[in-house]
């Protein structure tokens, strides 16, 4: 563990004199605590050996590590995943190579780091401690051992699957998609996230509704606060069941499952204000029901509400199916599902290539998935919902 500023510029020092790529991960402490931030980052080089970072002991003096893995290609798996946190700490990679997006781009069935390390190496991962709470101090040897062999096959795993990318002809996708996930910005926040409190289809009226939404906030601002895992403040559970029950005081409050406990009692004025809130909120101010979408409705819905759009949604996954069995891809890969239905949905005024292959980029496709699909997807935009059979007893007139 490298802990005080010292041993980082003499880890810095290595790094800047090994070769190669750098293999980067980090561990947080989702399910513990309310940040996201990075608790430790690994990274090792050939010629450098493996150095375990702890971001949090040595606070702002990173600047050293910035400049040591500046200008040099970073090999993460799941990069999606880590890239916000290590972006948290000033730490951004000019090249970067996914092995996990590399996986899928090959072709390959399971992704996950172990498989592909014991199927395409052959070594198999000590795992175990994935889920562990990392902002422990000081944490054990065994989760030490646990986080450097993260990094200690990656770029290995890498060369593989670069030429394995190489040798299908999709080195050139994979590059591009590197660098869309590099440069992709954060993801703005949801407008509502209280709606996505676990055991919410139980509340149908917006009451109920206004009950889940105020004690979500009112978790949200205390488990902020503390740095504590909302979960760990008060269960989804329980404020689903306090939305459906609506007590009336505290002591009713206090009658049900998990509000009886010590730590809970303690919160219940903190509970019941947000309860009291939502009850004396006049009907003008309570949620919908339905939440509130920027896009096309669920496509379930979509026979009824639009016939021509079902059957063009139906015939470009038909023909993306086909595109991606041939190239030996994941559907998802070939072409994001939201942009899909998006275009389905509502496609371009102008029915040429140029306009949709614009919507498509405008969307998030990079070029590779553009060419592979245009063709396909200008035909299934053009195709029409079938005609309604006529009943077999019906009779002809004269």
């Amino acid at each position: 563990m490298v802990t005080v500023p010292d041993a980082l510029l003499r880890a810095c020092e290595a790094i800047r004199a090994g070769h190669g790529p750098i293999a980067v991960d980090t561990e947080r402490a989702s399910g513990y605590r309310y940040s996201q931030r990075a608790y430790l980052v690994q990274i090792r080089r050939e010629g450098a050996g493996t150095v375990l970072v702890d971001p949090v002991a040595l606070g702002d003096e990173l600047d050293p590590l910035v400049q040591a893995l500046d200008g040099a290609e970073w090999v993460l798996h799941a990069a999606s995943q880590d890239l916000p946190c290590l972006g948290e700490l000033g730490l951004r990679p000019r090249q970067l190579f996914d092995t996990e997006l590399a996986g899928r781009l090959a072709g390959h069935e399971r992704v996950a780091l172990g498989t592909l390390v014991e199927n395409l190496l052959g070594y198999r991962l000590e795992k175990g401690h994935g889920a562990a709470d990392w902002s422990r101090r000081p944490l054990p040897a065994d989760w030490l051992d646990y986080a450097a062999l993260d990094v200690e096959l990656l770029v290995p795993l890498r060369d593989v699957l670069e030429a394995d990318l190489a040798a299908q002809g999709k080195l050139d996708w994979a590059l591009e998609e590197f660098a869309a996930l590099r440069d992709a910005p954060p993801a703005p926040p949801r407008k509502e996230p209280w709606r996505r409190t676990s055991g919410i289809h139980r509340i149908r009226n917006p009451r109920g509704l206004a009950a889940v939404r105020s004690l979500w906030h009112a978790r949200d601002t205390l488990a902020r606060r503390r740095d504590v895992a909302p979960g760990r403040v008060l269960p989804d559970t329980a404020i689903v069941e306090a939305a459906v029950v609506a007590p009336v005081d505290e002591a009713a409050l206090m009658r049900l499952p998990v509000y009886r406990g010590r730590a809970q009692r303690k919160l219940a004025d903190l509970w019941m204000g947000a309860l009291r809130e939502a009850a004396a909120l006049p009907q003008r101010e309570l949620p919908d029901t339905a939440p509130p979408s920027d896009g096309p409705p669920p496509t379930n819905r979509w026979a009824d509400k639009d016939p021509a759009a079902a059957a063009r949604l139906s015939a470009a996954r038909t023909a993306l199916i086909a595109i991606a069995q041939a190239h030996n891809l994941p559907t998802e890969n070939l072409m994001q599902p939201d942009l899909v239905r998006r275009t389905c949905w509502q496609p371009p005024a102008d029915t040429g290539p140029e306009a949709l292959e614009r919507a498509l980029r405008d969307g998030g496709a990079r070029n590779w998935q553009i060419g592979l699909t245009v063709d396909a997807l200008l035909a299934a935009l053009a195709a029409k919902p079938a005609e309604p059979k006529l009943a077999e007893n019906a009779t002809a007139t004269d």
